[in-house]
């Protein structure tokens, strides 16, 4: 499947920003909101290179973001999209995003000689089951959620597309906003996957060309991938700019594939950061549910 990558770039840079920005956003019921609002996001992660490589990366992501928010149709409002008419008092139904980084094999000890890996990104559907709210009397309202996620991943070189399997994600997720100030959101999360075995080869695999003195011939298989607890806060730095810092570790022991000669770490960890500046908004507010 070919694509130009212009067109790529811009597709996977506004979905992107738009997770980002919807998992930051913790609406109050009573909370008026523009219809629509534009701007910017950059963030900084440094996250490891592939699942349980000993080897990690940084990247700069600069990107647009745009947020509606209508009767029938909200995106990026606390989630890409969604369906209004399916967002009830105890599920909704929307879209689940993921994406990572490529890895330069040369610059990489356990795969040298091998393919570089490509830029990743998941796509899915997402069924989101409140499971409890809370409301404290110094720090706001908490949402407990369960996220049932599957997803298709794909890798891409900016040159064209390749389809890399599936996911399945369930994700634990505590939201409070006003932990801190009444505009502090603080969001942990706890997410178990396991995927084909498609993907499992992409990371893991071996072949027989790829065999040297330290790495052996590997078959990966499909399964458990790996857990990540994910930590992170957000706050307003002023009207328009909104902080966010997150921090997760990932544990993959157990993982399907432990054995393989590319599994280095069973502990990783990924660090981030970020502004939202919200440059344009609408005259015209709605409520935030």
């Amino acid at each position: 499947m070919k694509v130009t990558t212009q067109y790529l770039l811009f597709v996977v840079s506004m979905l992107l920003s738009l997770n980002i920005v919807a998992q930051e956003e913790i609406i109050l019921e009573d909370e008026m909101r523009p219809v629509w609002e534009a701007g910017a996001f950059i963030g900084v992660f440094n996250a490891p290179e592939y699942p349980a490589s000993n080897q990690s990366n940084t990247n700069v992501v600069p990107v647009p973001y745009f947020i509606y928010r209508g009767e029938t149709l909200r995106i990026g409002d606390g989630s890409i999209a969604r369906a209004v008419a399916l967002d009830k008092s105890w599920y909704e139904l929307d879209l689940s995003l993921a994406a990572s980084f490529g890895a330069n094999s040369k610059d990489n000890e356990a795969r040298s000689g091998m393919p570089d890996l490509d830029f990743n990104f998941e796509l899915g559907p997402q069924l989101k089951l409140r499971l409890s709210k809370f409301e404290f009397e110094n720090h706001g309202k908490g949402e407990l959620f369960l996220n049932l996620q599957t997803r298709a991943v794909f890798s891409t070189d900016f040159s064209g597309i390749d389809h890399r399997g599936y996911v399945f994600q369930p994700d634990l997720r505590y939201r409070q906003r006003g932990w801190l100030s009444e505009k502090t959101a603080l969001s942990i999360s706890l997410s178990p996957t396991w995927a084909t075995e498609k993907l499992h080869d992409y990371f893991y695999q071996v072949d027989q060309r790829f065999v040297t003195e330290q790495r052996n011939q590997f078959d990966a298989k499909a399964g458990y991938l790996g857990t990540r607890l994910l930590v992170s806060v957000s706050f307003n730095a002023t009207e328009d700019l909104r902080v966010f810092l997150g921090a997760s570790t990932s544990i993959h022991s157990g993982s399907a594939n432990e054995n393989s000669p590319l599994f280095i770490d069973e502990n990783t960890y990924s660090f981030g950061a970020g502004v939202v500046w919200r440059l344009w908004e609408s005259e015209e507010k709605v409520s935030g549910r």
